[in-house]
């Protein structure tokens, strides 16, 4: 029996208590009401424990129902200020500090990965956890070369718990086909849950981080740990110290917002080109700055292949709608299936503009301040069910080969928000998107 979860049925009924718990709380509410507390007093209450509930349960629970917290915290911009603080904070959270497992459980894995003689590889091993996160945590030790360094150690059970949860994801894919039935979402979800299966394998991700460290090795803007040793449970790697991209976002200087938003940019979009695979996890807790400006990345587990770089078409697409020639892209978008055949004729050239516009507007100028107000706006109208913009989406694909490119892309300007910083976007499409210059 998994450490992570005793069956799934009890994993349903832990998801389930969140939209449960929050009616229970809003009864409550109503009472506290009714004895002389005021609504906005009752309101902050709510939102505070309902964000307490959601950093528990899907901390506790590992895998796939964490995975959708981290997800979440990628947008976290969007959502009005009003709601969103005590939800920010939990998200936040949720990217390097969910509840650990036990000290004798992690010997017990590095015991079968690394053998019963692993302490003798190391000069010192920290029991306490330095992260955790979706479906491992990280300890910080010693190697016995007198290097620092980071092990990964993968939760025992969070194959099947990530597996499980994906496949009660992937049930919700018939709801989702009939709110957005121009999209092939049964592509989409096969996409996404295949790049998301492979965060299990750990010799993958390994070999993943050793390609990227070495495409990047001495450049003066990233860091890449080295992988010294790794097993299919277990990845050892250089300690690198820095500060969390979370931490900047809550207390960076306007120059320290601005320079991660752009390296973290110029990062994601430069490496299908520099090493043929795209970093495909952007959220805070994968990112950090060294004390000189340099900024690291971790976590190569949900990996983009693209040998050749990006798909040509993205940058033609993206050049098509800065340049407002929304009869070509619309003719564009048909026949690299954006817009599937069966739908082509519900998407008119003016519908492109209307729901495009916001997402350009990063193109226009040399630099653009990304600020959550923005994002809010641009959110707000995608996800008006009554307005054009929704009934647009309700039309549009994303074909399977694009999923992770706008994963990504979608990933950078969520948290470019956060970070309330101005970074040359336009330049940096430019620099290494075929096509959009």
């Amino acid at each position: 029996m998994s450490d992570i979860t005793r069956g799934q049925g009890r994993r349903n009924a832990k998801l389930a208590s969140l939209p449960l718990g929050m009616a229970g709380r809003a009864v409550g509410g109503f009472g506290k009401r009714m004895t002389g507390k005021s609504r906005d007093e009752v309101n902050a209450d709510l939102m505070n424990k309902t964000a307490e509930q959601l950093f528990s349960v899907l901390g506790e629970l590992k895998g796939g129902a964490m995975k959708v917290g981290q997800a979440l915290s990628i947008m976290e911009a969007a959502i009005p200020d009003e709601f969103g603080e005590p939800f920010r904070e939990a998200l936040t959270k949720l990217q390097a500090e969910a509840p650990p497992m036990p000290a004798t459980t992690v010997h017990k894995v590095l015991d079968q990965q690394l053998g019963t003689k692993w302490r003798d590889r190391f000069a010192s091993f920290d029991d306490e956890p330095a992260a955790s996160a979706s479906i491992g945590q990280v300890h910080k030790g010693v190697w016995k070369d007198g290097r620092a360094v980071a092990v990964k150690v993968q939760y025992p059970g969070a194959d099947h718990a990530l597996k499980a949860d994906l496949k009660t994801l992937s049930r919700m894919s018939g709801l989702i086909q009939k709110l957005s039935p121009g999209t092939d979402v049964k592509g989409m979800f096969e996409e996404l849950i295949d790049r998301t299966e492979d965060e299990l394998d750990y010799i993958s991700e390994a070999d993943n981080q050793r390609a990227f460290a070495k495409a990047f090795d001495g450049d003066p803007d990233f860091v890449i740990p080295k992988v010294i040793a790794s097993a299919p449970k277990v990845i050892v790697s250089e300690w690198v110290d820095g500060t969390r991209l979370s931490k900047i976002i809550s207390d960076g200087t306007q120059e320290e917002r601005n320079s991660a938003a752009t390296k973290m940019t110029t990062f994601e979009v430069s490496s299908p080109a520099r090493v043929g695979l795209l970093h495909g996890d952007p959220h805070p807790g994968n990112f950090f700055v060294l004390d000189d400006g340099r900024f690291g990345v971790l976590d190569f587990g949900a990996i983009g292949h693209y040998p050749d770089g990006l798909p040509d078409q993205t940058g033609e697409i993206l050049a098509l709608a800065r340049d407002k020639k929304y009869d070509e892209l619309r003719d564009l978008m048909v026949e690299t299936d954006f817009i599937r055949a069966s739908h082509a004729d519900r998407v008119t050239a003016e519908d492109l503009a209307n729901y495009l516009q916001p997402y350009v507007d990063p193109l226009y100028g040399d630099t653009f301040h990304f600020t959550r107000n923005w994002l809010q706006r641009a959110a707000g109208k995608a996800t008006d069910l009554s307005g054009d913009v929704y009934k647009t989406s309700r039309n549009l694909n994303v074909p399977r080969d694009y999923v992770m490119v706008f994963r990504v892309l979608i990933g950078c300007v969520g948290i470019a928000a956060q970070l309330n910083a101005e970074a040359p976007y336009r330049s940096i499409m430019a620099d290494w998107v075929p096509g959009i210059a």
